[in-house]
């Protein structure tokens, strides 16, 4: 049982040793520690747990019976109980020193889960942050175009509205010679029609002076 104990702390030490420092080995203890506190492992880890702390407690119980033959004998022991109290010690020791270590490497493991999964949280937030300071570029950036665009189309109605203005004034302009021509036209029109008026009256007093010259020849000639 001794030599089973030895075998248990030494491998436990070394479970320890690799757990304590980052090497390839590390993943692999790691992941069997984790499959080990899945399904039945716990409870095959406290049952060993439980019988090694059961024989510790044996142990002592019969170093007490041991030390208190030797009180009752006046301080003498015999040699086997001296044997007896050394091999008792020192699997009580060993059986102590074996849960002592497989708190610790509970511990550690609990640790190492702990510390990779805040890692992972920083990871995460580290990756919002970039995520958001590339949003809040690519939005500066369209913002930027956005006004970019707006002081094109600002400057492009400045233009059309001075276009606006000066083809106004051209309209403005060319609706005063229209009303000018047609006044004009309309002026034309007056003295056309007085010019025919005159001119009717002209043939009518032609008309009228011929007939009188008609009138009186045919007088004469009688």
């Amino acid at each position: 049982m001794i030599h089973l104990l030895f075998t248990l702390i030494f491998s436990e030490a070394g479970m320890i040793a690799l757990l304590l420092f980052k090497t390839p080995l590390r993943k692999l203890v790691i992941m069997g520690l984790d499959r080990l506190k899945r399904g039945r492992g716990p409870l095959m880890v406290k049952t060993v747990a439980g019988t090694i702390l059961v024989v510790l407690l044996s142990s002592l119980y019969s170093m007490v019976k041991i030390q208190k033959r030797e009180i009752e004998d006046g301080g003498s022991i015999n040699p086997t109980d001296q044997v007896l109290m050394a091999k008792h010690l020192l699997e009580a020791t060993l059986m102590g020193g074996v849960l002592f270590l497989a708190l610790m490497i509970d511990r550690l493991h609990h640790y190492i889960r702990e510390l990779r999964i805040r890692r992972k949280g920083m990871e995460a937030v580290k990756k919002q942050t970039r995520g958001s300071e590339d949003g809040k570029s690519i939005f500066s950036e369209e913002m930027k175009s956005v006004e970019e665009e707006r002081a094109r189309l600002r400057a492009e109605l400045r233009r059309l509205e001075s276009e606006l203005q000066s083809k106004a004034k051209d309209a403005d302009v060319a609706e005063a010679n229209i009303s000018a021509l047609r006044k004009q036209s309309e002026g034309f029109l007056l003295e056309y029609d007085r010019l025919l008026e005159e001119n009717q009256n002209l043939r009518d007093q032609l008309k009228s002076l011929d007939r009188k010259l008609s009138h009186s020849g045919s007088k004469k000639n009688m």
